[in-house]
């Protein structure tokens, strides 16, 4: 049985009478570390992790899916983790962002929003001699391999 296709059976599940609630990654650990991270429009809350964690061991135990001793995480993803759903872009819009081009190249700006398959950003472009620009770049999300929101302490 593929553990992390049941397991994302059972927070589906779970968080289908909560639209703000999105289901981000499962990972089962070779060191028996089952990792679910979950995220909400708005965040998500403690009792909800708390809540999506036993409705998940509860059904992993009763349907004895898992024969050796595991340890269930429930989180959502950490300031530092990359985005990887366009609901998570949405919930950045605004934010100063950096992303990993496919190409090697790297950029940064403030995202202005997204489409279907791209996200705006706005990037402020710097020629020797001249003035600072800012300029609106539409970028594919296929030619992107990591973004990551920049965290300011301003």
């Amino acid at each position: 049985m593929d553990i992390e296709k049941r397991v994302t059976e059972l927070v589906e599940e779970k968080i289908a009478d909560r639209p703000d609630l999105f289901l981000v990654d499962v990972k089962m650990h070779s060191n028996g570390k089952l990792v679910i991270l979950v995220d909400g429009d708005k965040g998500i809350g403690i009792a909800d992790c708390a809540q999506i964690s036993r409705h998940v061991g509860f059904h992993l135990e009763e349907e004895n899916v898992l024969e050796d001793a595991y340890n269930l995480e429930v989180s959502s993803p950490g300031i530092d983790a990359p985005l990887t759903l366009p609901r998570q872009y949405v919930k950045n819009v605004e934010r100063q962002l950096t992303i990993k081009m496919a190409d090697g190249t790297k950029r940064e700006g403030k995202l202005n929003g997204l489409t279907e398959d791209a996200i705006l950003l706005e990037e402020i472009t710097k020629e020797k001699g001249k003035k600072a620009e800012t300029i609106e770049s539409v970028i594919p999300l296929d030619k992107i391999t990591e973004t990551k929101v920049l965290i300011s302490f301003k």
